[in-house]
């Protein structure tokens, strides 16, 4: 592979002025804009170029603006999207100062986006995609077990005829209202975050059709977290036939009934029936959750889990009522890619191949920030990927781009900090793990969840919690909408 080498200094003389001599290693001619700063060593040439070829997305003839470089161009505009095509282009070509770079017009590079469309990025998503926890890392296993939560939210899709007709606004009885939205179900593993893979489409089409089609990437080693809206009878059939285990949170509509009690409060139970050709058992565990907040605010609620782990002796209940908090690692997921990538952003592209292209270039990504900040992780033994600031990691990664900083690999031995590991070790959360509740307050005047505004805290305050493992004999009660 061709490298082209730009060294940049100052002219000043010495004695008013420092001179900072580099030299900045690309690939060669037209591919040198083809780059994603030190996360080039996660999403390598090879990688994209194998990918390129699989997909047969390869231009027919080289041009100005290879298909490695689109790419490239495309997952950067994930990095920036608070900026334009034309700001994203200067940052991928900043650092390159002194070499024969072309400037494209805004629409050769929507034309080019159009070119290579949505399945290179699909696949490089598919490729980078999985978990990152060495065996027994903290907060990613429980007795052998692999975390993994899943959940769905939405994303704003812009308001364009082109779109709207496969994502639709939502409508009242009379008008339709708000922007479009896409709903995007991802499964990820806890303590890391890492995306394992993901599923999305029009909001019309319910989490559990978007987790159905997740549910290839389980095995026997893992233990599945999901909250309420997981809890269909088909679905744990579908999860239990994976060999996952799954600890699910129940319902309130659904009414088992124990056929065994156990010693920890818990009970077996049957569901299913009526819907399933063979019932499932599951033990049910129901406990009374109350929440102090460092306001004073207190809050009970009532909990009924449903999981396969059957052995009270070997999975006390008390102790899955603490470990199904660790499905919130796909909130936080959530919240990195919503708030700080897209920083509440609507989704930029105007065409449903835009918009595959776009989403899958996010999560990969996303995910390739995640590599990062585990191979950082790696080189502190006992390291809580929880004190790793995705913020800092986002921001040193495009400092990365706008320099041109570590493209390619060290000759030497591998260094698995790099720039942007020495500014997540530099900035990391404090080590003292706390029940900490974010603000939340109703942003989206169109939010299915508006009856709920002002029952929650509008800033953040630790809490205490406290669990009672108990018997409903009255069943569950229904969880206020209003």
């Amino acid at each position: 592979m061709s490298l082209c080498r730009a060294r940049r200094s100052s002219g000043v003389p010495l004695q008013e002025k420092s001179v900072i001599t580099r030299t900045v290693e690309a690939a060669g001619g037209v591919y040198a804009p083809g780059h994603l700063g030190e996360l080039t060593q996660i999403v390598d040439f090879v990688l994209v170029d194998a990918v390129i070829d699989e997909t047969g997305s390869r231009e027919k003839r080289l041009r100005l603006l290879p298909s490695r470089v689109v790419v490239y161009f495309v997952l950067a505009l994930a990095l920036f999207e608070d900026c334009s095509y034309r700001g994203v282009w200067g940052k991928l070509t900043a650092g390159l100062e002194g070499l024969p770079l072309v400037r494209p017009a805004v629409s050769s590079l929507s034309r080019a986006r159009r070119r290579i469309g949505a399945a290179p990025l699909r696949r490089l998503f598919e490729i980078l995609a999985g978990p990152v926890a060495h065996l027994g890392q903290a907060g990613s296993f429980y007795r052998g077990l692999r975390t993994v939560a899943v959940d769905g939210t939405l994303l704003h899709v812009p308001d364009e005829e082109a779109l709207t007709w496969r994502y639709p606004k939502r409508a009242g009885e009379s008008v339709e209202f708000g922007y479009p939205l896409l709903r995007l179900v991802v499964l990820v593993e806890c303590g890391t975050r890492a995306v394992l893979a993901a599923a999305f489409g029009p909001e019309s089409d319910g989490e559990l059709t978007y987790a159905g089609r997740l549910l290839s990437v389980l095995d026997r080693t893992m233990l599945l977290l999901a909250d309420a809206g997981f809890d269909a009878n088909e679905f744990a059939r579908d999860v239990q036939a994976t060999g996952a285990q799954f600890l699910v949170r129940s319902s309130a509509r659904r009414i088992p009934t124990p056929f065994r009690h156990l010693d920890d409060g818990s009970y077996l139970a049957r569901i299913g029936y009526g819907v399933l050709p063979v019932m499932l058992t599951v033990r049910v565990i129901e406990a009374s959750v109350t929440v102090t907040l460092a306001d004073g605010t207190v809050r009970t609620e009532q909990w009924r889990l449903l999981t396969t782990l059957l052995d009270p002796a070997a999975h006390p209940a008390a102790r899955l009522v603490d470990l199904y908090h660790e499905r919130w690692q796909s909130e936080t997921t959530y919240f990195s890619i919503k708030a700080t990538m897209l920083d509440g952003r609507v989704l930029r592209s105007r065409s449903l191949t835009g918009l595959d292209q776009e989403v899958y270039a996010l999560l990969t990504t996303y995910q390739a920030l995640i590599r990062a900040a585990s191979d950082t992780a790696c080189t502190r033994p006992g390291l809580d990927m929880d004190r790793i600031s995705f913020t800092v990691l986002q921001t040193t990664a495009g400092d990365t781009v706008t320099t041109a900083t570590a493209i390619l690999p060290p000759t030497g031995p591998a260094d698995l900090v790099g720039t942007i590991g020495r500014a997540v070790l530099d900035a990391l959360h404090p080590a003292r793990h706390r029940h900490r509740v974010k603000a939340r307050t109703r942003k989206n005047p169109t939010s299915k969840y508006g009856p709920n505004a002002g029952q929650h805290p509008t800033t953040s305050q630790n809490y205490t919690v406290h669990t009672t493992v108990t018997f409903f004999e009255h069943g569950l009660a229904s969880r206020s909408r209003t």
